[in-house]
């Protein structure tokens, strides 16, 4: 597609594209593995969805590959992958989304034909889809093994709702406890099951087979245990150690000085009162309190029978009692109007407030006195570090100290407090959500501590200005998308497997009660967990089993399980390994490793692991797959399913968790490790390896709604070298969308994108496109609601205008994300590739 030159600068012609506003004589060239026509990006987790998903994510081929491989039609045996060579080439990120390798099960593995009987990626997926048969080929294979779960994750348009078991027939093992799945096998006459993991028989409920509420036999073969791999069984009353928990949320609200002068109190409370209505609250037995503190506590009396709510001050932080324990705790429903009516007196109550001091340490104990009998969630709102009382902290950022050894030091917890405190409310089924608001500097990875431990979640908002509607708008969105979410409460997670493996490490927000029990208080939607596989003994069968359990109740009041199994194949062939590699979990694994080795070492030691994990995986992949031997070979080579993993390596060691800099702070370090370790994949790719688009020469039908969605442009090689002077470009990570205008743009883009009349009239910033009649406005309008709205997460990405010679602190944040291209002190992408493969070349592998 080839712009003709131009007789006026800012002529406009249909072949340039979306507005056409390339220079005279640009010529756009075809992206590589993209069609001339369409340019929509294929697979579900792509921007734009530009194929409808099948249930439960998974793709066509798979599906076909389980039909086959439960009927009597084998499925085709696993192919060697095909090698590509990446040197001299830029990674191949049109393939980054493609589908993972297909999961290649014996004939007949499950016991029913239905497609959806292994379990989606989304809920549970493997870093291998095959899994080593003895612990000497994968320690011989240098391949991680690990699982990476999001089995909480929420249900989007187009997604097929998890199956619900309501007669609660639940048929367990008896020895290892694993629930009945489509992996088992019925034997004598179908009396009895053989268990898939320890293959124990146990006896076939005699309800299995009829349907209580029409009181007739039924089809056992019909049953959704055995033909989904992800259900929800209705727990008896065994499964309960009490009647099922209230969901109950205790709000502890910063009222100093920093807090009213950001708006962030008036923002809070505005939120909380528009959101009273999305808290779950389905059989009206939600329960709600407040705790506003700064150097002081004060409780609220929100009695229903109240025409105004009475407020309690607690003057001495250190003295810490309930003063009027019946009324404190209400029920949402009830007090619905005295709770309005403090949200909308609490700003006012603060506006002269000059207290700068706050005693977050000693309202947490309080919260936790609160709801501690019954457990609930504490919802922390902070904006100012916390400075007297239990949990003091003290201002630490040391800027000397930021890209060296003893960064680590900053990047722990300071106190020990938040660590011990979240371990009580997680015996007592107390979860906390942190919010932090960073005027200054606000102490992330001592505060992170209680969501870490108790399965809540942070959100920092760094800078913070509800003046600026865009900051406002960003966190008001977040803040009514956490309260509305229905969370699951009073939560274990236990992941069982096959004989011959165990569980040997977890990554992720929760506490471990035992070697492998889970407790999370609270389950969010969508975080995710990594879990490392062990082998203990050499397997025999031709295919394993893992079985994650998450007992929880709901927000309805009901207490479920929520079971995913994932059945896999054994293989002895070091090719069949590689072949099988799902990349994208591989990254999650690294993220958490790096996080885990930045935190216990330092970051460099964890930026080193990365590298030597991806070196060992190419190394082996030369020797023992394509077996080169030692010594040089000319090329770096990978299997196909592998080809962007040196880039995903690439970029986490460039990520703000990791980068080697001093320039940024630890605040923002420590978010971007949260994130790292908290992200489903969907969420963590883009944040690892942002999306780069082109938006003045746009294909035609870029920017449009096509019957698939959203069509969005090709994306691009993050590198400078795709800048133009005179071009417009946007590149998203998820958290941030950036809009960079090059010097060189033609006047009338500016007009029609911007409403502004040149680019010396663009301001540079937080910024909130305008909504504008023109083809372009629109298009770049629809792309960037897309992107805010497509991928699971409460997470609102704010827009940012960069331009090419603006401010400079702002150009650099942009180039950062350009990964390819070399920096102050770190490689280029391809002197990245000439490292790792001198490193093969060299490196002995055993």
């Amino acid at each position: 597609m080839t712009s003709p030159a131009y007789s006026q600068p800012i002529q406009q012609t249909q072949q340039a594209g979306a507005g056409g506003y390339a220079q005279p004589g640009y010529s756009q060239p075809a992206s590589p593995g993209y069609a001339q026509q369409g340019y929509s990006q294929p697979g579900y987790s792509q921007p734009g969805y530009t194929q409808p998903p099948p249930a439960y994510g998974q793709s066509p081929m798979q599906q076909m590959t389980n039909q086959f491989g439960n009927m009597n039609v084998a499925a085709a045996p696993p192919m060697a992958a095909r090698t590509v060579s990446l040197m001299g080439v830029p990674p191949f990120i049109a393939d980054l989304h493609a589908p993972q390798p297909p999961i290649h099960l014996p004939p007949h593995a499950s016991i029913t034909d239905s497609p959806y009987a292994n379990a989606d990626s989304s809920y549970m997926c493997s870093t291998i889809n095959a899994v080593p048969s003895s612990e000497a080929l994968l320690k011989k294979s240098r391949l991680p093994l690990s699982l990476v779960l999001a089995p909480y994750r929420r249900v989007q348009d187009g997604d097929d709702e998890v199956p619900v078991v309501t007669d609660s027939v639940i048929s367990r093992c008896r020895r290892c406890r694993t629930y009945i799945n489509p992996f088992v096998t019925f034997v004598e006459g179908g009396q009895r099951w053989k268990c898939n993991m320890c293959f124990l028989l146990n006896d076939v409920p005699a309800a299995f087979e009829f349907d209580s509420q029409t009181q007739q036999p039924a089809d056992k073969w019909k049953r959704a245990e055995l033909n989904y791999s992800c259900v929800e069984f209705v727990a008896p009353t065994e499964y309960m150690i009490r009647p099922p928990q209230a969901p109950a949320y205790v709000f502890v609200i910063d009222v100093s000085y920093s807090a009213v002068q950001s708006g962030m109190l008036a923002t809070a409370a505005r939120t909380i009162l528009d959101s009273l209505d999305r808290i779950p609250d389905d059989e009206k037995r939600t329960k709600i309190a407040f705790i506003t503190v700064d150097s002081s506590l004060h409780f609220y009396n929100l009695n229903a029978n109240l025409t105004e709510p009475q407020m309690l001050v607690m003057s001495d932080p250190d003295d810490i009692f309930l003063p009027q324990p019946s009324d404190l705790l209400v029920g949402l429903s009830e007090s619905k109007a005295v709770i309005s009516a403090l949200l909308e007196k609490l700003p006012e109550m603060f506006k002269d407030t000059l207290v700068v001091t706050n005693a977050l340490g000693s309202a947490l104990q309080a919260a936790h006195k609160l709801v501690s009998p019954n457990g609930g969630k504490i919802v922390c709102l902070q904006s100012t570090l916390p400075t007297v009382g239990t949990g003091a902290l003290k201002p630490r950022e040391d800027v000397k100290l930021l890209g060296t050894a003893k960064e680590t030091v900053l990047l722990n917890a300071a106190s020990p407090f938040y660590k011990s405190f979240a371990v009580d409310c997680s015996r007592s089924q107390v979860a906390c959500d942190m919010l932090i608001f960073g005027g200054q500097y606000s102490d992330v990875a001592t505060l992170s501590c209680l969501p870490h431990y108790t399965g809540g979640q942070t959100y920092f908002y760094p800078g913070f200005n509800a003046s600026r509607s865009e900051d406002a708008l960003k966190f008001a969105h977040e803040f009514s998308e956490l309260l509305a979410e229905r969370i699951g409460l009073e939560a274990v997670i236990r992941i069982r497997s096959s004989r011959g493996l165990r569980m040997s490490a977890f990554h992720g927000n929760f506490f471990i009660r035992s070697t492998d029990l889970l407790a999370l208080p609270n389950v969010p939607r969508d975080q995710s967990y990594c879990v490392e596989v062990s082998i203990e003994d050499d397997i025999k069968t031709s295919t394993v089993c893992f079985q994650t359990a998450l007992l929880h109740t709901t927000c309805f009041g009901e207490r479920r399980i929520r079971v995913v199994t994932l059945c896999l194949p054994v293989t002895s062939n070091m090719s069949e390994l590689y072949s099988s590699v799902n990349q994208q979990a591989v990254a999650a694994y690294l993220a958490n490793k790096g996080v885990e080795r930045a935190l216990s070492s330092k970051l460099d030691d964890a930026r080193d692991a990365i590298v030597n994990k991806l070196i060992d995986m190419m190394g082996v992949y030369k020797t023992h797959v394509l077996g080169s031997g030692q010594g040089a070979t000319p090329q770096l080579t990978a299997p196909d399913n592998m080809k962007m993993l040196p880039a995903l390596a690439f970029a986490l060691i460039k990520h703000d968790a990791l980068r080697q800099t001093s320039q940024i702070p630890t605040d923002l370090r420590s978010n971007a490790m949260n994130l790292l370790r908290t992200m489903p994949i969907q969420l963590l790719l883009p944040y690892i390896y942002p999306n780069f688009y082109s938006l003045h020469n746009m294909p035609p039908n870029a920017g449009e709604m096509s019957e698939n969605g959203v069509v969005f442009p090709p994306t691009m090689n993050l590198t400078a070298e795709k800048l133009e002077a005179h071009g417009c470009y946007l590149l998203e990570t998820g958290q941030n969308i950036y809009l960079f205008v090059g010097r060189g743009v033609v006047p009338q883009l500016c007009v029609d994108l911007f409403d502004t009349k040149s680019y010396e009239g663009l301001r540079a910033g937080k910024i909130t496109l305008p909504s504008l009649e023109t083809s372009l406005n629109r298009k770049v309008n629809l792309l960037i609601a897309k992107i805010r709205e497509m991928r699971r997460g409460n997470y609102y990405p704010q827009l940012y205008l960069i331009k090419e010679d603006g401010d400079p602190a702002l150009r650099m944040w942009f180039m950062s994300h350009l990964l390819e291209d070399r920096t102050d002190n770190v490689m280029s992408y391809q002197q990245f590739l000439q490292h790792v493969k001198d490193k093969v070349n060299y490196k002995p592998n055993k």
